[in-house]
């Protein structure tokens, strides 16, 4: 009897055994070196850098240069060294790593991140081209860029021309004007250069709208003060629908004033056209 319950036990341990070391097994992360290529570059190409730099350490896929050319193109839309014949030691890891020390530069002091850029061979400095970057990446902040804009007046310009208001509202439009090339805080000569060249690119984008830069400009001031009306928590009495319409008669004689009401109600539902956030 001794005996044959020393065998039960001994057989329910090797059972016990068994069952953990089926579990540690199914418990282990899967090899990923297994996994099919088209499978493993489906999972890699949604990781952001810093994930894809951890996922080298354990998976040899993750080094591969394809992955890395589809997150400089994704962060940086464009650089000039994108269309320059590369040598047999070009990779874009490093590339992602010279753009990305680049616009940290930049956003600490915007020349400084330029001549970087073009010492590393990444850009040319020429008016196109620095601005084909700046319009392709999200990775510049608003404030070192609006002080490099308002430097470099040739870039500004080529940066303009790349701006596209086809068929859009004009609070709409400047709005997305602002987005890219902010707006300084205060008014003066800057804006006022700003806004021209807006007025122009607006009515090249729409020539049949029916209205001169000069009437556009106008309208943009009228829609900049608005905004400030309405949204400053310092002005208590705020502009009425039908002041402005009024205001505008006056200032442009030409503009339908069903429109006129059109642009308030705008500003008024969607908010300033100059957001500086």
């Amino acid at each position: 009897m001794g005996h044959s319950l020393g065998h039960m036990l001994h057989a329910e341990r090797l059972k016990l055994r068994r069952g953990r070391h089926h579990h540690r097994e199914q418990q282990k992360f899967p090899d990923l070196e297994t996994l099919p290529p088209e499978v493993g570059m489906a999972v890699l190409k949604h990781l952001n850098a810093t994930d894809l730099c951890l996922a080298s350490c354990v998976w040899n896929m993750a080094n591969d240069d394809v992955l890395w050319m589809g997150l400089c193109k994704a962060t940086w839309n464009y650089a000039t060294v994108y269309r320059k014949q590369r040598d047999a030691n070009f990779s874009f890891r490093r590339l992602y790593l010279i753009l990305d020390e680049g616009s940290l530069t930049f956003n600490a002091d915007p020349e400084a991140g330029i001549e970087y850029l073009v010492a590393q061979g990444v850009l040319d400095n020429h008016p196109r081209e620095l601005a084909a970057f700046i319009h392709g990446t999200q990775t510049l902040r608003w404030k070192p860029l609006r002080i490099f804009l308002e430097n470099r007046p040739d870039v500004l310009d080529e940066l303009v021309i790349r701006q596209n208001y086809r068929n859009q509202f004009l609070p709409n439009a400047l709005r997305k004007f602002f987005l890219t090339i902010h707006a300084p805080e205060e008014r003066g000569d800057y804006l006022q250069k700003l806004v021209e060249k807006f007025s122009q690119r607006f009515c090249q984008c729409n020539p049949d709208c029916g209205l001169s830069p000069g009437v556009i400009e106008v309208l943009c001031f009228a829609l900049i003060l608005l905004s400030v009306d309405l949204s400053s928590p310092h002005v208590k009495n705020k502009m009425s629908k039908r002041e402005f319409i009024k205001n505008l008669r006056h200032a442009t004689p030409e503009t339908d004033p069903e429109f006129a009401g059109h642009l308030y109600d705008n500003i008024y539902l969607v908010g300033h056209v100059a957001p500086n956030d």
